[in-house]
């Protein structure tokens, strides 16, 4: 069975091919700049028989059809496949599922219409992935496809987590509540603790952690996602690369009528120019880092501010959850930096949380344990795999239709 994973955005498609047989990765590759006319495009391939290219296009790709078209072209002349129709399924990424979406579905109209209606929800996401499902529809409607959202792990929050203390008729009218994201990444490491840990997952309570340019928490109790830091955007909750994550709404109003930003101007602050970009001048965290031991004091700050907010969300998950099985880092701050991971977990002996800084600092490609032996609550990195985890998704789908 061969799954192809599409994650479209609004000027890029990312790819890869799978055979469920093993769940190997055939072949993967990225088509940039869809639609930028001042730039040119670039595509990345490369497949287990070898192939491999990175090159630049003089002039743009002008839609997702033609970047979809390049895709088809790279699969079927490096041999990976004879034709999309040899395809046994294609899985789409969609950001933004909301209250209609509780777990991955079969697309069909509805689905589609659905999605378009929740583009004011996700106007930066959705529209892309729209995109890239309508051209796939037509490029090979006799494949099935499937649609799986990063919300979807969440839609299992209790209602008295999600909705916000706002008239509740805001949320009754324009569906403004909490719906979370890196749903797919927080579920599939979920599923590889439990199996690490050789526990069933229904009976899992852990505390994951997807560390990236974004960041979100999820409170997981016997399974099934109970709270998580994103909100009604990505922009709530832990500090990120260029977001500010939680912050008192008075300040957007004070800015506003004090130095005159506009809704756009406090958009792009607390969006694109926040977070550790907005204290130290980088959101790159390796840079970050060396800043630091170089003796950057805003550098040292961004850092402590970091693991800070984390901290505090393990505090607030430990308490919602009673008792934590395991605390998860994943994503690439959270599988590779040592220092945020260790940092954000310090004196936390009361939660029964206790690093071994010389396991933890060891460099690892897969499942590693970084708790001491004796500490009651299992901490692990587990590299997240959100394109496999929506090729399992697919699969079952697929599987469950016929």
């Amino acid at each position: 069975m061969k799954i192809l994973v599409l994650n479209a955005g609004s000027s890029s498609i990312k790819f890869q091919l799978f055979s469920m047989v093993d769940s190997s990765v055939m072949a993967s590759g990225l088509v940039e700049q869809i639609g930028e006319n001042e730039s040119n495009a670039r595509i990345k391939y490369n497949d287990n028989q070898g192939s491999e290219c990175k090159k630049e296009i003089k002039g743009s790709i002008p839609n997702h059809e033609a970047a979809l078209k390049i895709m088809s072209t790279l699969l079927i002349e490096s041999g990976v496949i004879k034709d999309l129709n040899e395809l046994d399924g294609i899985g789409h990424r969609v950001v933004q599922g909301g209250a209609s979406f509780s777990e991955p579905v079969l697309v069909d109209e509805w689905v589609v219409t659905e999605i378009e209606r929740l583009i004011p929800l996700a106007p930066l996401h959705n529209p892309g992935h729209l995109a890239g499902i309508k051209v796939s529809l037509e490029q090979s409607p006799q494949v099935p496809q499937v649609v799986v959202f990063d919300t979807a792990f969440h839609s299992s929050l209790p209602k008295h987590a999600y909705l916000y203390a706002i008239p509740y008729k805001l949320y009754e009218d324009l569906k403004i509540r909490r719906y979370g994201f890196h749903g797919t990444s927080h579920h599939y490491i979920v599923k590889e603790a439990a199996k690490y840990l050789k526990k069933d997952v229904n009976s899992l309570n852990a505390i994951t952690l997807h560390l990236g340019n974004g960041a979100s928490m999820s409170a997981v109790k016997n399974g099934k996602s109970v709270d998580t830091s994103m909100g009604l955007t990505p922009l709530e909750g832990l500090i990120m690369g260029t977001r500010s994550g939680d912050i008192d709404p008075a300040v957007l109003f004070y800015l506003a009528r004090k130095e005159g930003y506009t809704i756009e101007d406090l958009d792009r602050l607390v969006n694109k120019e926040s977070g550790l970009k907005g204290i130290c001048g980088s959101n790159d965290m390796r840079e970050i880092g060396k800043m630091a031991q170089e003796g950057n004091a805003q550098a040292q700050l961004a850092l402590d501010m970091f693991n800070y907010r984390i901290k505090k969300y393990i505090g607030a998950y430990s308490a919602v959850l009673g008792k934590v099985d395991c605390i998860i880092f994943t994503g690439g701050i959270g599988e590779n930096d040592s220092a945020v991971r260790f940092n954000s977990c310090s004196n936390l002996e009361n939660f029964g949380i206790k690093i071994d800084a010389s396991i933890n600092n060891q460099r690892s490609s897969g499942i590693v344990k970084i708790s001491t032996e004796e500490s009651p609550v299992k901490v692990l990195v587990i590299p997240t795999n959100e394109e496999l985890e929506i090729a399992l998704q697919t699969k079952e789908v697929i599987e469950r239709a016929k």
